[in-house]
C-alpha cells in the first residue's frame, strides 16, 4: 500500500459550473459518457417502482412481495457492484464499465417478456448485478479522471443525471399509460430501458482509462502481485471500510424508503390517478436535480462531511412533514421540491468521497464494496416499508425507515474524516 502523503489542492474557482470551463477534453468526455449512463441507470431502476401498482393489480401481488423485487434488485447490486469494483483493479475501469451497461441493458428487455412475478423477480435480480456494477466502474472512473479541485462538483454533477433519468421513466410512464392499457405499457417501459446498451459504443470510442489506475495497475503487475478482494477489511482499512459502508447504508436506505413508495403513496392514500401523479412527481424530480447540483457545489464548497450531516438533517425534517402533517394535495405538491432536495443532493458528495477514502489499488474494491453494500442493507428498506403497511398507513411505515436511515447516515458521517481537494496517487 503507498505511503505517499495525501496532497491538499486549494479550490480557487468555487462556482458551481466553474469546474466545467476548465476541463480537458478527456475529462469533458468522461464527463458526458458517465452522465449519460448514470442518468439511463437512474430510468432503469425507477421504472419498476413506477409500475408497480399495476404489477400488483394485474398478478394479484401483496405490496410486501411486491417490494421484494425492488429489495432482490438492490441486494443483487451489491453483489455486482463489490464484484465490478474489484474488476474494475484487475483489467481496467472503462472496460468493467462496457461490459456493466450490457448486462443490466440485456436483463432490462427481458424484464418485458416476464409471464408472472417470479419470473419479473429473476429478471430484476439479474438486472441488479449490472446496475451495481455500473455505479461502482463509473464513479472510480470519474474521480481518477477529475483534478482534485473539481472532483467534488463533476462527480456530483454527474450524479444529477439520476434525476434526469427518474424524469425520463416518468414522461415514458405518463405517455405509455396515456396510450396503451396497463397490461402492455408496463411492458413497454421496461423494453425502453435497454436503450444504455447505446452508450457502449460512446465508451470504445471516446473514454480513456485514467492515467493513475493505469500506472497502479502496471506497478501491480511489475511486482507480480494483484489485489486481494478482502484486503479492504484489513488492518486500518477496515475501520474506514465500516464506517463507510454504515454511512452509504444510511443515506441509500432512507432514500429508497421515500423514492420507492412515493408513487403508491400518491395513488393510494392520496388517491390520484397515475396520469395526475406526474405532476407531484415532477416536484419531486426538480427537487432532486437542484439538490444534486446544489450538493455539488456544496461539496468543493465546504466539504464532503458537511454535506451528508446538513442533508440528513434536512431530509428528516421533510419527510416527516410529508408524511405526517394533514397537508392539502396542492401544498404537498409545492413540498415535493424540498423532499427530492434534500432526500437526493447528498449523493452528490459520495462518488468523491469514497474516491478519496481509498489507496488506488484498492479503490475499486473500496469503492464498490461501500457504496453496494450500503445499496444491499438499503434493499431491506422497500421490504420493510411494503411489510410495515399492511399494520399500519404507507404514510408512517415510509416516514418510520426513512428517519431511521438518516440517523445512521448522520452518525457514521460524523465519525468519518473530511476529504474535499485530496490528490490521488498512483501506488503499489
Amino acid at each position: 500500500m503507498s505511503t505517499t502523503p495525501a496532497t491538499i489542492v486549494p479550490i480557487e474557482d468555487t462556482s458551481l459550473t466553474g469546474f466545467y470551463k476548465d476541463m480537458t477534453v478527456p475529462e469533458k468526455r468522461t464527463f458526458w459518457a458517465c452522465a449519460t449512463g448514470w442518468a439511463l441507470d437512474g430510468m432503469d431502476f425507477m421504472i419498476y417502482p413506477l409500475v408497480i401498482g399495476t404489477i400488483i393489480q394485474l398478478w394479484n401481488v401483496d405490496p410486501g412481495t411486491a417490494g421484494l423485487a425492488g429489495t432482490v434488485t438492490l441486494l443483487a447490486s451489491a453483489l455486482g457492484g463489490w464484484g465490478a469494483g474489484y474488476l474494475a483493479d484487475r483489467i481496467g475501469r472503462v472496460r468493467t464499465l462496457q461490459l456493466t451497461i450490457i448486462w443490466f441493458s440485456f436483463f432490462s428487455l427481458l424484464c418485458a417478456f416476464a409471464q408472472n412475478f417470479d419470473q419479473l423477480l429473476i429478471c430484476r435480480a439479474l438486472l441488479g448485478l449490472g446496475f451495481g456494477g455500473e455505479w461502482a466502474a463509473g464513479a472510480v472512473l470519474m474521480g481518477e479522471t477529475i483534478r482534485a479541485q473539481y472532483r467534488g462538483r463533476a462527480v456530483g454533477s454527474v450524479q444529477s443525471g439520476w434525476a434526469v433519468g427518474w424524469g425520463l421513466a416518468v414522461l415514458a410512464q405518463a405517455a405509455l399509460f396515456s396510450y396503451l392499457p396497463p397490461e402492455q405499457a408496463w411492458r413497454w417501459m421496461f423494453a425502453i430501458g435497454a436503450l444504455p446498451a447505446l452508450l457502449v459504443l460512446y465508451l470504445r470510442a471516446y473514454v480513456k482509462e485514467p492515467e493513475v489506475a493505469a500506472q497502479t495497475r502496471a506497478k501491480v503487475a511489475a511486482k507480480g502481485e494483484s489485489p486481494s478482494i478482502l484486503e479492504i477489511f484489513q488492518g486500518p482499512i477496515l475501520k474506514v471500510t465500516v464506517l463507510a459502508s454504515l454511512v452509504s447504508m444510511g443515506c441509500q436506505g432512507g432514500y429508497y424508503a421515500i423514492t420507492f413508495w412515493v408513487p403508491r403513496f400518491l395513488t393510494t392514500e392520496r388517491k390520484l390517478s397515475i396520469v395526475s401523479s406526474t405532476g407531484y412527481l415532477a416536484a419531486l424530480i426538480v427537487g432532486s436535480f437542484a439538490g444534486y447540483l446544489v450538493g455539488a457545489w456544496y461539496a468543493d464548497r465546504f466539504g464532503r462531511r458537511n454535506l451528508f450531516l446538513v442533508f440528513s438533517l434536512g431530509a428528516i425534517a421533510v419527510v416527516a412533514a410529508y408524511t405526517q402533517l394533514p397537508l392539502s394535495n396542492e401544498v404537498l405538491w409545492v413540498l415535493g421540491f424540498p423532499l427530492g432536495f434534500f432526500a437526493s443532493g447528498y449523493f452528490s458528495g459520495m462518488g468523491a468521497f469514497l474516491t478519496e477514502l481509498y489507496p488506488t489499488r484498492l479503490r475499486g474494491s473500496g469503492q464498490g464494496f461501500c457504496y453496494n453494500f450500503g445499496r444491499g442493507m438499503g434493499a431491506l428498506f422497500p421490504f420493510l416499508v411494503g411489510y410495515l403497511s399492511q399494520t399500519t398507513t404507507l404514510a408512517n411505515a415510509i416516514c418510520i425507515f426513512a428517519v431511521i436511515a438518516y440517523v445512521v447516515f448522520f452518525a457514521a458521517a460524523y465519525a468519518l474524516p473530511e476529504t474535499r481537494g485530496k490528490v490521488l496517487h498512483a501506488d503499489a
